[in-house]
């Protein structure tokens, strides 16, 4: 499917200034071009232009708010320059198994200031030797290389909800567990009447004894 069509597909009857996230993926370029987007996308965050055969992103509109960018699996060699001029908020950009093999290529994301992770995963330029502590050094807003931080930690998927969980199971215990004291004061007096019980039968043997004897004299 060629990517204009894709687009009116994805819209889904509405207007492009109501649409926040494009998924693209696999549909075809015209002749490695974006084609079928403009800068009435001004609300797009997320746009995902994965194995569409990209060479260039000369036709990129403007698009302020876009945050996350996913340009896998193209063919993309240059120009990242038009990057920062068209979408200067970017925070995320997925570069992985295109045609860039050098650093003078990346350097023309050091204008992206907002920028936090790039990958850059199956290019040419992953072989250079000291490939990481150079594009770290190159692009030092950025906190991930690669989906890892210069300290070789994984940068985080989502956000936990254990803490909740915890709560919530600490709850239950308590609710499990009754009101403290409500069972004990209930043991207590059931061993008190048990207690007066021997008692009286003690009493009555003695007595029936003590007459049995009285009659045998």
């Amino acid at each position: 499917m060629e990517m204009k069509k894709r687009i009116n597909l994805e819209l889904r009857n509405r207007a492009p200034e109501k649409v926040t996230e494009l998924v693209l993926d696999n549909c075809r370029s015209s002749n490695g071009e974006i084609e079928g987007l403009n800068d009435s996308f001004k609300e797009l965050e997320f746009l995902s232009m994965a194995n569409v055969e990209l060479t260039s992103l000369a036709k990129l509109p403007t698009l302020s708010k876009l945050r996350k960018l996913e340009l896998s699996d193209n063919i993309i060699s240059g120009g990242l320059e038009v990057l920062a001029e068209r979408c200067p908020n970017l925070t995320y950009l997925n570069l992985s198994g295109n045609k860039i093999k050098d650093l003078g290529t990346v350097e023309a994301l050091q204008n992206l200031k907002n920028l936090k992770s790039l990958d850059l995963f199956n290019c040419e330029i992953t072989n250079l030797e000291d490939y990481r502590d150079s594009i770290f050094e190159l692009l030092q807003q950025i906190t991930y290389l690669d989906g890892f931080d210069q300290e070789d930690n994984e940068a985080p998927d989502s956000e936990d909800d254990d803490e909740e969980g915890d709560e919530d199971d600490d709850d239950e215990d308590e609710n499990e567990a009754g009101p403290p004291g409500e069972y004990e004061e209930e043991d207590d007096e059931d061993d008190g009447g048990s207690d007066l019980g021997e008692g009286e039968e003690e009493e009555e043997e003695v007595g029936l004894s003590y007459l049995m004897k009285e009659e045998i004299q």
